[in-house]
């Protein structure tokens, strides 16, 4: 959808610069490590590993566990990290930790920059198109906390010349009806405020017509308007495009028959979400069920066969539109670099005791607790003749097998022209790549891209 923009000379000289301070702050790590290893060098690089591992089974036993295991699990979560420093201190070599925690963390942030500065870019193809005769927005009061009435947008909203569908909170409607009638009336565009699931749901019908859709920021953690670069803090800002916008084509899951704009989950997650409880106590809800889901009566696993990989046994499933860069980009509400690239994001998690849950805080992407992929199709099966789902957070019950799909290209989103814009998200740290560009090697191809 984008076209690719070379990197001028300058980009690629501060790449270099950039990789040859990440090498050199690397080499400078292992250098204090080395000199320090009759000073303590060991005790920081075990006693650290210790801790991490402590940390990781405490974590565990406090998720999995009730009771007096949950209540070990949390005070060695807590003592883990205060006894390493404790142990730094005793043998007087936290000063030489300090700087081989600063120089890896120099090395970290240089190499990132540096591919980031070598990563061509892919700006958004967007059109510019005249403005909607016959714009109909559906507008969720209650989402975001009321950000419909808080922001103005109904007002607002019809100052630009569209017509409202408020939603009733005490009466569940049909959203999708709701669109379909609206373009049999004339509508020309559809756009939703509200949460990620109802615009999800509206996005469907828009491009079963080949609509444009508006996307209100106007739910709570707005995901979606995030990745199109839009508005979260000033959901009215959005409401620019209806006089002047440009669209952008983006591509559009499909999940069962049912279309998603973000995320699918199976599994752990999908179960807590179904409980009515979950919505006004979150944190209780996941502490009460984990025990039950990991290791108890309620453990369910999954079974996915994602393109032509088969993964076995899975606690947790999660299927994204377009991949995230890592999977610490989801957990902490990251982005997604592209809409537009055709290819569904796979995470797959099987973790079952504390050695496992160490050995995933240790390894990170290389354990063999952890499954990331990209695929264009993914079937899940779990046993039973349907599994809990959760779409864009909507809870939802689906026979099996569950079919995930993306429709590349399917959605024409009309976003406005001043908008904050997408921040590309930091790039997977690939030391291989980063020696490269130290040496001013040509750049790999994906295929030969090892991420450390």
């Amino acid at each position: 959808m984008g076209t690719m923009r070379a990197k001028g000379p300058e980009d690629s000289g501060a790449a270099r610069l950039l990789a040859r301070l990440a090498v050199l702050a690397a080499m400078a790590s292992v250098a204090v490590l080395a000199l320090a290893l009759g000073e303590g060098g060991l005790v920081i690089v075990g006693a650290g590993l210790l801790g991490l591992v402590a940390c990781a089974a405490g974590v565990w036993w406090f998720v999995a566990h009730r009771g007096a295991v949950r209540l070990l699990g949390a005070l060695l979560a807590v003592v883990a990290p205060v006894a390493v420093l404790m142990v730094f201190a005793h043998y007087g070599v936290w000063l030489t930790a300090l700087g081989l925690c600063l120089c890896w963390a120099a090395a970290a942030a240089s190499g990132r920059a540096a591919l980031r500065r070598s990563r061509p870019e892919r700006p958004w193809r967007a059109i510019a198109v005249p403005p909607p005769k016959r714009p109909v927005l559906i507008m969720n009061p209650k989402s975001g906390d009321g950000k419909v009435g808080r922001f103005g947008l109904v007002e607002r909203a019809e100052e630009l010349g569209a017509r409202v569908i408020l939603l009733d909170p005490s009466a569940p409607a049909d959203v999708a009806a709701l669109a379909r009638r609206a373009v049999a009336e004339g509508a020309d565009l559809l756009g939703v405020a509200g949460g990620d699931g109802t615009q999800a749901l509206v996005a469907a019908v828009a491009a079963e017509h080949d609509l444009p859709f508006l996307v209100v920021s106007a739910g709570t953690r707005n995901h979606f308007a995030m990745d199109l670069g839009l508005d979260r803090s000033d959901p009215s800002r959005c409401l620019g495009a209806l006089t002047e916008g440009e669209e952008l084509r983006v591509d559009l899951g499909d999940v069962g028959g049912r279309a998603f704009v973000n995320t699918v989950s199976f599994g752990v997650y999908a179960d807590v979400v179904q409980r009515p409880e979950y919505r006004d106590d979150k944190a209780g809800t996941v502490l009460s069920l984990m025990p039950d889901l990991l290791l108890g009566e309620g453990v369910r696993r999954l079974d996915a066969q994602v393109d032509g990989t088969v993964l076995s046994d899975q606690q947790a499933l999660l299927v994204s539109n377009n991949p995230y860069v890592s999977p610490d980009e989801i957990s902490a509400g990251g982005r997604r670099p592209r809409l537009d690239d055709g290819e569904l994001g796979v995470l797959g998690i099987r973790v079952e005791d504390a050695a496992q849950a160490a050995d995933l805080a240790v390894r990170g992407t290389q354990s063999a607790g952890l499954t990331v992929m990209t695929a264009h199709r993914v079937e899940v099966t779990g046993g039973t003749d349907e599994i809990p789902v959760a779409v864009d957070g909507e809870a939802l019950q689906m026979p099996t097998p569950v079919v995930c799909t993306l429709r590349p290209g399917a959605l024409r989103v009309l976003v406005p022209r001043d908008r904050p814009g997408t921040v590309a998200p930091a790039p997977a740290m690939n030391w291989r790549r980063i020696i490269d560009l130290a040496l001013g090697r040509t750049e790999r191809t994906d295929d030969e891209q090892i991420p450390a």
